[in-house]
Order: structure tokens, then sequence, then C-alpha cells
């Protein structure tokens, strides 16, 4: 592959990352609107575990297909290095090997804690 493909590639990948974020948000928003109007307070124990699961399975989906996405953006990035004469761009693209590792860190760290404080909102009294 040539810079230019490897850098339409780096923009696919970066839009991947943002789109497997969006279904999440989504159901952590409605999760929010419902808690902070009260009501899992009188909700069946039912449809608190049915809550917890659906945003469990959406969260899990996102942060497999993020992280899989980052590893492959690592391998792109591998093959930018090499190319010779890059441009100013593609060199600085190149060197965002830290950024992606910090951004897989923080996917995990970010999900266990939103998945606690989901779990704390649909179950706390």
């Amino acid at each position: 592959m040539d810079q230019k493909d490897l850098l339409e590639l780096w923009n696919t990948k970066r839009n991947q990352i943002i789109m497997a974020q969006l279904p999440p948000a989504l159901v952590l928003t409605a999760l929010f609107v419902t808690a902070a109007f009260g009501k899992f307070e009188a909700a069946p124990d039912a449809a608190r575990y049915l809550t917890i699961g659906v945003a469990a399975v959406t969260g899990i989906l996102s942060v497999v297909t993020q992280y899989a996405t980052i590893r492959e953006a690592e391998a792109l990035l591998i093959d930018l290095n090499r190319i010779e004469g890059k441009t100013a761009l593609a060199a600085k693209i190149g060197e965002s090997r830290s950024f992606l590792s910090l951004t897989a860190i923080m996917l995990v760290l970010f999900s266990l804690a939103t998945t606690a404080l989901v779990v704390w909102a649909v179950l706390g009294k």
C-alpha cells in the first residue's frame, strides 16, 4: 500500500472507533435519564437485570470493536512508518502509536468504571 492508501485507511479506522462509541452512548443516555427520574426504584428486579444486561452487551460489543480497530490501526502505523519520503501529516500520524496504546488502556478503564456506575444507578436504592 502506498502513503495515500494508508492515510485513507487510518481515517477509516478513526471513524470506526468513533462510530463504535455511539450505540453505548445512546444506551447510557437513556439509562441516565431513567435513573435521574428515579424510575429504577419502583422497577421490578427483572427489568433492572435486563437493563444491566443490555447495557453490558452493548458496551462489550463496542469495546471489542474499538479494541480490534485499535490493534489494526497499530499495524497500519507500522506500515506507514516504513514508507520513505512521507509527508509531514503521514509522519505525525506515524508517531501516534503511544496515543493508540493510551486509548486502549483508557477504553478498558472507562468501561469498567461505567459498568460499575450503571450497576449502582440501576440497583442502588
